[in-house]
């Protein structure tokens, strides 16, 4: 039995498993390449336009990488999420890496907000020269934010729509994983169940056998009453999908 759908009798076939793909490691590949096909710019100036290219390249494109990304940290970025979500199957792993994306984004802004000025200042720096030197500085930032007000605009813009995104995915994580508590506990109570009766009459008891997706060690864990449900089906998921993974690599 799936550990999210009602129990079965014993001698139904075991369901599809739920087991899904790491949450990030697939787009994760798929960003390091694309990231790979530029090398950025080398001048000052090269970097800077290319800093302002991704006020709509950063935020709003398929790519989460860029090529000045830290495809390291940002793998330890969503697994942060991860560890802390605890995502249990398909939907709720796309929802964190969809939720770690976002926020990935968000911390571009103050970023691209600073490149934008840079290129100001060195776009317009010799246009105020004959200004008291005091002027001059603030001169170029108002130069900059009437020449760019469309960019910073958008950039603001962005921000509010990755914020409300991630809000709206963080909203339907948290009702999902709520829903799936009730199923794990349900199976949970299910299976410690058929585990007493079965140390009771003195059997052997195989919880794969009759559809569970939990171990021994996951019933004996419920049964201990200190474990939180959704801390033992987050377990269940990883071993089943780091079990599914070393047999891929093993084909």
């Amino acid at each position: 039995m799936n550990a999210h759908q009602p129990m079965p009798a014993a001698s139904a076939a075991a369901p599809e498993s739920r087991t899904a793909a790491p949450v990030s490691e697939a787009k994760l590949a798929a960003n390091k390449a694309n990231a790979q096909l530029s090398t950025g710019a080398k001048t000052p100036e090269g970097k800077a336009t290319s800093s302002l290219n991704a006020v709509t390249t950063a935020l709003t494109g398929r790519t989460v990488l860029l090529p000045t990304d830290d495809a390291a940290a940002y793998q330890q970025h969503v697994r942060g999420y991860e560890k802390e979500l605890r995502p249990v199957g398909q939907r709720e792993c796309d929802l964190v890496q969809s939720i770690a994306d976002a926020s990935w984004r968000l911390q571009r802004i103050p970023a691209l907000e600073l490149a934008i000025y840079a290129k100001g200042r060195l776009q317009f720096a010799a246009q105020f020269n004959d200004l008291d030197p005091a002027l001059r500085a603030s001169f170029i930032e108002l130069e900059t934010q009437l020449v760019y007000e469309k960019q910073l605009r958008n950039l603001h813009l962005q921000e509010s729509r990755l914020h409300r995104r991630r809000e709206k995915d963080l909203a339907e994580f948290r009702q999902a994983q709520s829903d799936r508590r009730e199923r794990d506990t349900a199976n949970l109570e299910s299976a410690s169940r058929l585990y007493a009766e079965a140390k009771r009459a003195n059997k052997a008891f195989d919880p794969t056998a009759l559809g569970f997706e939990f171990s021994i060690v996951d019933i004996e864990t419920y049964r201990g009453g200190s474990t939180p449900v959704l801390e033992i089906a987050y377990r269940a998921f990883r071993r089943a999908s780091e079990s599914q993974s070393k047999l891929q690599t093993a084909a």
